[in-house]
């Protein structure tokens, strides 16, 4: 089954109105590309809905603050299409840099509080960027739901109080992560990696495991995650950015587990910088 590949605007909202006029819901998995394992769960997920499935593709270059970095992203539009045919996705949406910020754009979506932290300290005005595609899709879109991995958790979350203070009528549907059998979070950037880098790269959620056991044990959150930052120094990260204990769904900085909680990574292991995170639950 081949999937179909829309390119403009016009011709997704025809093929959007054909949709809704025989009741269809629609769902959106918005991606930039150099589809994974984890990128195909999101579909399915999305199809299992029983909507009308759009995945987009689009490379957004206001999420990178590295020149270098935006040109290196692979773009992978062939073997992404081979990749979404067999799960019966509806359309492949993949608009040009033209048609999504046009000559003289200059609106610019920002989410206060949950962007400032973590991500938002190291990659100034990367969720700005998110922010602004993110609705720029799901308005192109009009989609009812849509689908995002937990991989990327402060993403997660900055998208839905954008929804929500924006009063978009849509569900923002967070999706467990995809781990290879070792447990390192799947992603385009693990391709990356020299095979002496893999070997070493799932100690990233080891780590955030055993300081997820120690702080449920009673240890100080300080000192657990002091201990894994420590540990993945010492497994050859560095620098190894943050390694935090937030609260679930605002963000905030805990230093005692009294409500639910994310614990969140950031480090770099060679020229590869990984994020991961886990649940953290009061008993």
């Amino acid at each position: 089954m081949k999937t179909t590949i829309i390119r403009g605007l016009p011709a997704l909202r025809e093929q959007l109105s054909k949709w809704r006029r025989g009741g269809s819901g629609i769902a959106v998995v918005p991606t930039m590309g150099a589809l994974h394992a984890g990128h195909l769960s999101l579909a399915e997920a999305a199809k299992a809905g029983g909507d009308r499935v759009i995945v987009t593709i689009f490379v957004n270059p206001k999420q990178f603050n590295n020149p270098e970095d935006l040109a290196k992203y692979p773009r992978t539009e062939e073997a992404d299409a081979r990749l979404l045919a067999p799960l019966g996705v509806d359309a492949i949406f993949v608009p040009s840099v033209d048609e999504v910020y046009p000559p003289g754009f200059s609106t610019n979506v920002s989410v206060g509080g949950v962007s400032d932290v973590l991500e938002g300290k190291f990659r100034p005005g990367h969720f700005d960027g998110v922010a602004t595609i993110v609705a720029k899709l799901f308005l192109m879109t009009d989609a009812d739901r849509a689908y995002f991995g937990e991989k990327d958790y402060q993403q997660l979350m900055v998208v839905r109080k954008m929804a929500r203070d924006l009063n978009m009528n849509i569900e923002v549907v967070g999706c467990p992560t995809l781990r290879d059998p070792d447990g390192l979070a799947m992603s385009s950037r693990n391709t990356r990696l020299s095979d002496l880098e893999r070997a070493i790269a799932p100690q990233l959620h080891r780590q955030l495991q055993s300081a997820a056991l120690a702080i449920k044990g009673g240890e100080a959150v300080p000192a657990a995650l002091e201990t894994a930052r420590l540990q993945l120094v010492d497994a050859g990260f560095g620098p190894v950015e943050y390694i935090e204990l937030r609260s679930a769904v605002a963000l905030e900085s805990m230093n005692l587990l009294d409500r639910p909680a994310r614990l969140v990574a950031a480090a770099w292991l060679g020229k590869v910088r990984l994020i991961d995170n886990i649940a953290v639950n009061p008993a």
